[in-house]
C-alpha cells in the first residue's frame, strides 16, 4: 500500500505566498490546503483532522500568527506548525519555538528551503507518533489482566510498595510474570525515568555472575578485552531486578550482601570502588525458606530480600481470569502479527479455562499466538488451540490426547512420559540442566529422552 500523501495547510494573508507555497508543495507530491487570515485557519484545523502540517505566517490581520499556534496547540499537540515571517527576528523566533513551532523561516525563503524544513517536521512527527504507539504497546504488553481476587491482592500491594525504595521479593511459578510485577514497581516509582536492568541469575554461568553483577576492568579474566560496567553500576539511579535470584551460588550470595549493605561495588580486577544508588527487586520460583533450612541459600541474604514479598499464584488457581488474557494476548497476537481481528469462540474460552497450564500466563499468551496464525477466518475455535499443542483436561493429553484410548501399556507409558517431559521443560523454561535435576533424572538420559520424542 502506498502511504496517503501529506496534507499541509498554508496560512498567509497574502495571495500571491500561498499560490507559490501551493505549487512548489503540489509539485512535491503534498496535498495543499489554503487560508488567508487566523480565523479560518483555526476552522480548517478543526474541520480537516487528516492535516498533517500547517505553514503559518506570523503578521496575520486580526488574530496574530503567535496566537493562532498557541490555539493550534490547544486543538492538536501532536500537529507540526512551521511559522513564516517577513518580518523576522531572533526574540520573536525564539518565542514561537517556546510556544511550539517546529521551526522558524524567514521571507524572502527559497522552495527549497520550505521543503527540506516541511521534510524535517513531517519525518519528526511520524516518529513521535511512531514512539507513543509503540510505548502503549508496551503498556499494553505489561498489564497485570484479571479480576480475580488474587489478582487484585497483587495490585494493592504493588501500589503500595511501588513509590518506596524497598526492596521486593516477587515470588511465583515459572510464567506466571514475576518481571512484569518488577517493571511496574519500577514505572510506578520516583525512579520510573531512570535505568531498568534485568538479570537473569540462572542463565549466567556461575564463574560470570561476578562479573556480570559489578562489572571488570579490562585483563580481569581472559576474554576481558575492555572494561565494562556491572548491572549495578548499570542501574544507579534505578532498579535492578535479579531474576531467579535462588540459583545464584553461595560465594556470589556474600558478595551481593556485602553491596546492598555498604552500597558500593569494585569491578573484578579493580582497586577502586563506586557509590551505587540502586532499588532492588528479586524474584524466584523456588521455596527460599527451604533453601535457607538446606543451606543452600544465605539466610542473612534471604532476610535481607525479604522485607516485602509479592506472591503471584499459578493461573491454575485462577481459571476465572483466563478468557480476559486469552482475549487479551490473542489480540495483541493478531496485530503484532499484522492478522485480521479474530476472536475466541465461546467454546475456546470454556475449553481455555479448563485447562492445567503448568506453564501459566507465558504459556497461555504462547498458545494464542500461535493459534492466531494458524486459524483461518475470523474465529479462534477449540481445533485451533489443540493444533498448537496445549494441555488438554484431566485424561488427555497434548491435542485432546484421549490416554486411555492406547491398547498396549508401553504405548501409553510413552505417550505419558512424553507429556510429562514437555510440560516439565515448560515449567523449567527450557533450560534442561535445571529439568533433570527437577525430576532426579541423569542429564543424559533426559538428552536421549528428549530425542526420542522429538522435545529438543
Amino acid at each position: 500500500m502506498v502511504a496517503p500523501a501529506a496534507r499541509i495547510l498554508i496560512v498567509d494573508d497574502h495571495r500571491a505566498v500561498r499560490e507559490e507555497l501551493a505549487f512548489a508543495l503540489d509539485y512535491e507530491g503534498w496535498q495543499t490546503l489554503e487560508a488567508a487570515d487566523g480565523p479560518a485557519g483555526l476552522a480548517a484545523v478543526e474541520q480537516h483532522p487528516d492535516i498533517d502540517l500547517v505553514l503559518l505566517d506570523v503578521k496575520l490581520p486580526g488574530l496574530d500568527g503567535l496566537e493562532v499556534l498557541d490555539r493550534i496547540r490547544q486543538l492538536r499537540a501532536d500537529l507540526p506548525v512551521v511559522m513564516i515571517s517577513g518580518h523576522g527576528d531572533l526574540e520573536t523566533a525564539v518565542l514561537a519555538v517556546r510556544k511550539g513551532a517546529y521551526d522558524f523561516l524567514q521571507k524572502p525563503f527559497t522552495n527549497d528551503r520550505v521543503v527540506l524544513s516541511i521534510r524535517n517536521a513531517l519525518a519528526n512527527s511520524r516518529l513521535t507518533s511512531e514512539n507513543r504507539d509503540l510505548r502503549k504497546a508496551l503498556q499494553d504488553e505489561q498489564q497485570l489482566l484479571g479480576d480475580s481476587d488474587a489478582i487484585g491482592q497483587v495490585r494493592g500491594m504493588v501500589d503500595k510498595v511501588a513509590a518506596t525504595d524497598v526492596t521486593v521479593l516477587i515470588t511465583g511459578e515459572n510464567g506466571t510474570g514475576k518481571e512484569l510485577i518488577a517493571r511496574q514497581l519500577h514505572d510506578k516509582s520516583a525512579r520510573a525515568t531512570g535505568p531498568f536492568v534485568a538479570l537473569n541469575c540462572a542463565a549466567i554461568p556461575a564463574d560470570l555472575v561476578e562479573s556480570e553483577l559489578f562489572g571488570h576492568e579490562k585483563g580481569a579474566f581472559t576474554g576481558a578485552v575492555q572494561a565494562r560496567a556491572g548491572a549495578f553500576e548499570q542501574a544507579d539511579r534505578g532498579t535492578l531486578f535479579l531474576d531467579e535470584v535462588g540459583d545464584m551460588p553461595l560465594p556470589m550470595q556474600a558478595k551481593l550482601l556485602r553491596v546492598l549493605q555498604d552500597r558500593v561495588v569494585q569491578r573484578l580486577g579493580g582497586t577502586r570502588t563506586a557509590a551505587v544508588d540502586v532499588r532492588l527487586l528479586a524474584a524466584t520460583n523456588q521455596d527460599l525458606q527451604a533453601m535457607v533450612e538446606a543451606k543452600t541459600f544465605r539466610e542473612d541474604l534471604y532476610y535481607r530480600l525479604h522485607v516485602v514479598r509479592v506472591h503471584l499464584p499459578p493461573l491454575r488457581e485462577r481459571h476465572g481470569d483466563v478468557p480476559v488474557l486469552a482475549t487479551h494476548f490473542l489480540t495483541q497476537a493478531c496485530r503484532r502479527n499484522r492478522l485480521p481481528t479474530r476472536k475466541l469462540t465461546s467454546k475456546a474460552l470454556g475449553w481455555l479455562a479448563a485447562q492445567p497450564w503448568p506453564g501459566n500466563v507465558r504459556q497461555l499468551k504462547n498458545v494464542l499466538e500461535g493459534a492466531a496464525i494458524l486459524a483461518e477466518g475470523g474465529e479462534v475455535d477449540v481445533a485451533d488451540l489443540q493444533g498448537v499443542g496445549v494441555a488438554a483436561p484431566s485424561g488427555q493429553g497434548a491435542g485432546g490426547t484421549d490416554w486411555f484410548a492406547f491398547e498396549r501399556l508401553e504405548d501409553f507409558r510413552a505417550a505419558t512420559e512424553k507429556e510429562f517431559l514437555r510440560r516439565k521443560l515448560i515449567e523449567n523454561q527450557g533450560n534442561i540442566k535445571r529439568t533433570a535435576e527437577r525430576i532426579e533424572l541423569q542429564r543424559s538420559n533426559l538428552y536421549k529422552k528428549l530425542d526420542r520424542y522429538d522435545l529438543k
